[in-house]
């Protein structure tokens, strides 16, 4: 089966076709021709992952699906949530947005965050969402140097390492999307 994942993010595509193996083709948006930027302008992550599954499917009608992730701390009122990407601004820039987290909470006792991603399906028309959490703490401090995002202050509960210190495979295995493209995978070998 053939789907394109709605994402110009090579990390992003890569942990998806690690977690889905050979089972499915996953084509990029260059696979399919698709050059412009996606509509992501809901303010739910929920809705961003529509918009974006949405578009790619009404503009060339390919079954496909589109994910949105984002970081929510529990002392920040569920920042930066929906604008994870763009915290820092439109520049979206890692290294910007982690500074500016960073900043936020400096000595706040209250570190407990989330990773949320919801990946929405549309095959054939049909329309379906998957939600993958992993719940964690923000460390006062950058560490490792794999990944991407906020990985490198993010420590999952009940790990030592940072998701940007776990290796592909341990992070895959635990991650927010890979518990959404877990999901995703069971719903398509089921049909």
């Amino acid at each position: 089966m053939k789907l394109c994942f709605a994402t110009n993010n090579d990390h992003k595509l890569m942990e998806v076709r690690e977690v889905l193996g050979d089972s499915f083709e996953v084509l990029s948006l260059k696979d399919v021709g698709c050059e412009e930027e996606l509509p992501e302008d809901a303010d739910t992550i929920e809705g961003n992952s529509l918009q974006k599954a949405q578009y790619l499917f009404d503009h060339y009608n390919v079954n496909c699906f589109a994910d949105d992730t984002g970081l929510e701390v529990q002392e920040l009122n569920g920042e930066p949530g929906v604008y994870s990407a763009r915290y820092a601004g439109a520049q979206r820039s890692s290294t910007d947005n982690i500074r500016l987290l960073l900043s936020k909470l400096e000595g706040k006792a209250d570190r407990s965050a989330r990773f949320k991603t919801v990946i929405t399906l549309i095959e054939g028309g049909e329309v379906v969402q998957f939600e993958g959490i992993v719940n964690g703490v923000i460390t006062e401090e950058e560490r490792g140097a794999g990944g991407f995002g906020y990985d490198p202050i993010f420590l999952p509960d009940g790990y030592s390492k940072t998701m940007a210190e776990m290796t592909s495979a341990e992070k895959n295995a635990i991650s927010h999307r890979g518990r959404a493209v877990q999901k995703l995978h069971a719903y398509l070998s089921d049909k």
